[in-house]
């Protein structure tokens, strides 16, 4: 019987092997040949368009800066610029009709939606993921053609954003769409060969930036159901990954602070990361926004500004006093300057699972160095962001080699990563407990100053994260009741509101999130993966 099991168990080895060896063969051929021959994607339209992009923007001819940036052009944008700078001269030119007749909305995939009035929360979200899924195979404006079809946040957000589809994902995996999580990863891939990196989302105006590296998560949720082999499959993948976030760690020695891209080095030696953006500009889908911020923030270089603004736009946390010198002003941002403790425990958990791919392939000596950069990145995590005087994992600003001092719900991403000492988990706990715990779940920090990534709103992926977290180290007790009062605030507003929603207030009455650059969104993607999980669990 013995022998048996051990032939079983080296079939089983041979056959990753031979499916690993495949899969990186293909992968970095793959890489090679698009290099030189996929149709390179349209120009962003701040770069297309010149003048009128700058015009509608900064006349705010749409409410909502984004509309603009998402409407596809009937012709080519240069000549829509150039028959702009003729027209306009004209005394009786028409903005308005000058748009509708040179761009249209891209509605494909969108469905009319009336949530049936005796519909459970539970089976109104398994009803919506039809209505927020796309397909889009050719380029449309600065929508990027993918290959196979995805499911969007909703509302405004119309594409597949990164960091958002992870817990899309759980909510798909509760449903048993499996064909549906594989195909937005094969789109992941997809992006990684073409750009290099997996994008904001598939919009030419994203390409300077990703966002919280999920990727990793993505396939260890998918291993869940195909088994270990996918992390093997996707192993070519997830070492792109990893090497956009540490491109530039040999320049480190010439730049101050020695910090380059998204790498910094500690004055320990070790090696962190931060949020960055590859661009300084105004982001084109909020330049009124950010041009009035850099016009009233006195003294500041308004390039080092767009890049602060950009970088926390990187971080998913867009905007929220995590970023601020002063938590009430914008103006007084700096994300660039910050050791993100969130973003560190995700770069920790993508060494990890690296190591694990290779650890299967039976590349012992890669799979050590990984293990290693892992190990190292968990222990400056210890070093640089964990308080001791306030007893929380908070972001560390390297610039002035100190904590930043806000308190958020980034500190609990440590103990997602099981990276925490169980004295720090517990502390981490109890703060959460006293501090952070409202009628409606989790506020995601502690100071309420307009911001929608501060208080008093509550966030799914935070809840996920923080409840998971606090299970990894036996706090079961605290994570059930976060999970009650978060999906009786969702419960709530379902029932009056009749929709889920992007955000909410878990402070106030009413349940109904707001703040920051937009309205509040229906639809809402990665709330429904949330609730679905938890009420499945």
């Amino acid at each position: 019987m013995k022998k048996t099991i051990k032939i079983s168990i080296n079939k089983t080895r041979r056959s990753i092997a031979r499916t690993a060896g495949r899969s990186l063969d293909i992968a970095k051929t793959s890489v090679v040949k698009t290099a030189g021959r996929v149709k390179p994607v349209p120009k962003s339209p701040d770069e297309g368009l010149g003048q009128l992009f700058s015009d509608v923007q900064q006349r705010q001819v749409y409410s909502d800066g984004k509309t603009f940036v998402d409407l596809v052009p009937r012709r080519r944008m240069k000549q829509i610029q150039q028959e702009y700078l003729l027209e306009r001269k004209d005394p009786n030119f028409s903005l308005h009709e000058f748009l509708n007749r040179h761009f249209y909305e891209f509605n494909i995939g969108k469905s009319s939606y009336t949530t049936k009035p005796d519909s459970t929360m539970r089976n109104h979200i398994s009803d919506v993921w039809k209505v927020l899924e796309r397909r889009n195979r050719v380029d449309r404006g600065s929508l990027i053609a993918l290959p196979h079809k995805y499911v969007v946040p909703g509302g405004r957000f119309s594409e597949q954003f990164y960091w958002d589809s992870y817990f899309i994902m759980l909510g798909l995996a509760a449903d048993k769409k499996w064909g549906t999580i594989e195909g937005m990863m094969k789109n992941y891939a997809y992006m990684i060969r073409k750009f290099g990196f997996i994008p904001t989302a598939n919009r030419t105006y994203f390409l300077s930036r990703s966002q919280p590296p999920f990727f990793s998560h993505m396939v260890k949720l998918l291993a869940r159901h195909k088994g270990r082999r996918t992390i093997v499959e996707y192993l070519p993948y997830l070492v792109a990954e990893h090497k956009y976030w540490m491109k530039g760690k040999a320049s480190l020695e010439q730049t101050e602070h020695a910090a380059y891209r998204r790498v910094v080095k500690m004055k320990s030696g070790m090696l962190l990361n931060r949020y960055h953006d590859d661009k300084v500009a105004p982001r084109p889908e909020s330049l009124r926004e950010d041009i009035m911020t850099a016009r009233e923030a006195e003294g500041r270089d308004p390039d080092r500004l767009y890049l602060h603004l950009r970088a926390a736009a990187e971080s998913g946390w867009d905007f929220s006093s995590r970023w601020f010198h002063d938590p009430s002003d914008i103006r007084t941002i700096h994300t660039a300057d910050i050791i993100p403790v969130d973003l560190n425990a995700l770069m920790y958990h993508l060494e990890q699972t690296i190591a694990e791919g290779y650890r299967l392939l039976r590349n012992a000596p890669t799979s050590r160095r990984y293990a290693l950069y892992a190990e190292r990145r968990a222990r400056a995590i210890s070093e640089y962001c964990w308080d001791d005087e306030q007893n929380f994992f908070i972001d560390y600003n390297f610039h002035t080699k100190q904590a930043t001092g806000v308190l958020s719900l980034a500190g609990v991403f440590p103990l997602y990563a099981k990276i925490a000492t169980t004295k720090q988990a517990a502390a981490v706990a109890e703060r959460i407990r006293q501090d952070f715990l409202k009628d409606g779940g989790l506020v995601s920090t502690l100071i309420d100053n307009g911001q929608q990534w501060d208080s008093p709103n509550g966030w799914a992926p935070l809840q996920w994260v923080t409840i998971q977290g606090l299970r990894n180290y036996g706090y079961h007790e605290l994570a059930a009741e976060i999970k009650l009062r978060w999906l009786q605030v969702n419960e709530k507003v379902f029932k009056t509101e009749g929709k889920m929603i992007e955000k909410y207030d878990v402070v106030g009455e009413s349940g109904l999130g707001g703040g920051g650059e937009y309205q509040l969104q229906d639809g809402f993607g990665w709330t429904n993966g949330v609730a679905a999980a938890l009420l499945d669990e």
